[in-house]
């Protein structure tokens, strides 16, 4: 909404310096350390309130040790700290209007209130188990077909251009760069003379001059420079979009960028082999919802999984959100999409507005939850960090990375499902149960060994770093 205000007021009187409120990296900052600002600001009034009403955390597993038996008590339903922290910045600073910000938005909201109502029942009504799983499956199912059909069918998402009926409301100027290109005379009206009539048979009396220049690469495999002059008439933005982004692409939804093979994309609707049999459109929908309900179910519930110790869901989120962030700024912007020959998704980079306020939420929650914990995130967070980080791999069409880039998520998932299959297992061979690790998630494993968990929070962060890392590797190691 700041955003909106400093754009509408720089057009007005032009005042100077206020054009670097167009970029998105500026906005970024400023989205992270409002965001930093906000959940320190907030943090100690919400810890206070909640201590009040005596919403303190339901200790499971006193058995890990004594450490955590003293935990008991220790508030709870922290996680909207977090979630204020990212919505608040975001809808200042992020464009609002671009599918990909508001569709991350009510992601975030959903997963947390579905969070929510968990902690609550746990609180509140003494219930251990919380919301029942099949509802929380329900909630996480609902939000992955809301997604999965926003993306397929809203015209922000469709094919490998902008929407074009929302880039008639748009600034030219300000798409050609979020997209990347350099431009010249950013507009050139010509008045008094009049056009009769243009190409379409519509009557223009004046129009829009712009300098384009591309990078491609020609068949030779050597980067090529094209310049064009675009005329583009003041009411038909939408040709712009035709000239800059190329002809639409149903099929660009369902088609993802494949790890570790260069000029490959992976084809959902071809992952069943049927595409001979069913219209593949039909089939690529099909499998690719399924898809985003699996990634956004898995991954919330992996970092719900995660959040067993202080500091370590936080800690590990906030790393994959950067990622996540420069992965959206390099796939919207055409010049860098090219250059690492991934997918070019128009109007994705404002997703790193998001992310900073993410990364600035967690470390600003942080303050309070790092050893010893003066709040815990409850269900009220993890679900709505794990729903937001599966969201976003899904808009920057990095599912496939994710059991590397969010590895100790998935490291913590594994552990958990080899340790309940094994000792159901044993128990039916040899009549009693058996298990792999001391304990599960894998965190509790160390601490049964004898690691403090601010050590292991540590390692584990370290080795989320290290993932991040290979996973940015993957743009080159092809």
């Amino acid at each position: 909404m700041l955003y909106y205000f400093l754009d509408w007021l720089n057009g007005l009187y032009d005042i100077p310096g206020f054009g670097v409120f167009r970029f998105i990296t500026f906005r970024a900052i400023l989205s992270i350390i409002f965001s930093l600002f906000i959940s320190l600001l907030i943090g100690k009034k919400i810890i206070d309130l909640l201590r009040k009403n005596l919403i303190g955390e339901v200790v499971r597993d006193s058995e890990i040790g004594p450490d955590h038996a003293s935990k008991a008590g220790t508030p709870t339903m922290g996680g909207v700290i977090i979630i204020a922290a990212i919505l608040v910045p975001t809808l200042l600073w992020a464009d609002i209007q671009n599918g990909y910000v508001w569709l991350i938005l009510l992601g975030t909201a959903w997963m947390g209130l579905i969070g929510f109502v968990d902690d609550y029942i746990k609180v509140f009504k003494k219930d251990k188990q919380g919301l029942k799983g099949k509802f929380k499956i329900i909630g996480q199912v609902g939000l992955g077909l809301v997604v999965g059909l926003t993306m397929l069918f809203h015209p922000d998402f469709m094919g490998s251009r902008a929407n074009i009926t929302r880039l008639n409301k748009i600034s030219s100027n300000r798409l050609l760069q979020q997209a990347g290109f350099k431009t010249g005379d950013e507009l050139i009206k010509i008045n008094g003379e009049s056009f009769s009539e243009y190409p379409d048979g519509e009557k223009y009396n004046e129009i829009s001059l712009y300098r384009v220049k591309r990078t491609t690469v020609g068949e030779d495999g050597n980067n090529v420079v094209e310049e064009k002059i675009i005329l583009v008439p003041q009411t038909q933005r939408k040709l712009i979009a035709s000239e800059l982004f190329g002809p639409k692409d149903n099929s660009f939804i369902y088609i993802t960028d494949f790890p570790f093979f260069k000029d490959y994309v992976f084809d959902y609707s071809k992952v069943l082999f049927l595409d001979r049999i069913v219209n593949s459109q039909i089939l690529g929908r099909v499998v690719y919802l399924l898809v985003v309900i699996f990634v956004i179910t898995a991954v919330s519930n992996a970092v719900n999984l995660t959040d067993g110790i202080d500091g370590l869901a936080a800690g590990t989120t906030a790393i994959v959100g950067a990622a996540l962030g420069i992965f959206a700024y390099v796939s919207g912007n055409h010049v860098f999409s090219n250059y690492l020959n991934i997918s070019y998704i128009p109007l994705s980079a404002e997703l790193l507005v998001y992310a900073a306020a993410l990364v600035g939420g967690c470390l600003g929650f942080l303050w309070y939850n790092a050893y010893p914990a003066q709040v815990f995130m409850g269900d009220t967070g993890s679900l709505a960090l794990g729903g937001a980080v599966g969201i976003m791999s899904l808009m920057v069409k990095k599912e496939l990375l994710v059991p590397i880039l969010c590895g100790v998520f998935f490291a913590e998932t594994l552990s958990v499902i080899i340790q309940v299959s094994y000792f159901k297992y044993t128990k039916r061979k040899y009549g009693e149960g058996r298990r792999i690790f001391k304990m599960s998630p894998l965190h509790h494993h160390y601490e049964k060994m004898g690691l403090h968990e601010s050590k292991i929070v540590m390692r584990f962060m370290i080795v989320a770093i290290f993932l991040v890392l290979v996973a940015f590797a993957t743009l080159k190691l092809r």
